[in-house]
């Protein structure tokens, strides 16, 4: 009964070091997943309990560039990931053109404002409120596609933070009778 006895704690031993030195093998390396980005067209920013995200101009280029007087929609996501500081939009700028922003800006602790429908979604109505928060943009400069342009958020407790925006053509249709998907003018 002895031998047997150590002969389990034997194995046991030797399982466990085993196991030891599996777990090891992984220590020191970067996952190829660490630094990944989510797959949405637009930007990304963080300034205080505010989480910027899928910021992008969206409009359909179908000239060189979309000229100044052009209206052009600001698409965007601000999560509040504040517990329990509330907080407000209170301007978006840029030099590319006067930015209005309408309907509901208050941010409650815990919650998004949905600016925008992004890629012709619906538009989301925030809960209190009886229009979607929208951000127009009447371009005062030319703009195109490939380009980023900054913006400027202010918000009311979390600050200021300036971001470089892309344009996304979003929800664009595509043409008919075209099997490929090839560029169309």
């Amino acid at each position: 009964m002895n031998r047997l006895t150590n002969r389990l704690v034997a194995a046991s031993a030797g399982l466990a070091a085993c196991g030891l030195i599996l777990t090891g093998c992984g220590a020191g390396q970067i996952s190829q997943t660490a630094d990944q980005e989510s797959a949405v067209n637009g930007a990304t920013a963080n300034v205080a309990n505010i989480a910027l995200r899928n910021i992008h101009i969206q409009a359909v280029q179908s000239g060189d560039a979309l000229k100044p007087g052009q209206t052009v929609e600001l698409v965007f996501v601000a999560a509040n990931i504040s517990p329990d500081v509330n907080d407000k939009l209170v301007s978006v700028s840029s030099d590319v053109g006067t930015v209005a922003v309408t309907g509901a800006t208050a941010i409650p602790a815990g919650t998004s404002l949905i600016v925008g429908s992004a890629d012709g979604q619906a538009e989301a109505t925030p809960m209190g409120s009886t229009e979607a928060t929208k951000a127009e943009v009447t371009l005062s400069q030319p703009i195109t596609n490939g380009l980023t342009y900054k913006f400027t958020f202010d918000f009311d407790k979390a600050g200021e933070t300036t971001v470089s925006v892309p344009i996304s053509a979003g929800g664009a249709e595509r043409q008919d009778g075209d099997p490929v998907g090839g560029h169309h003018e």
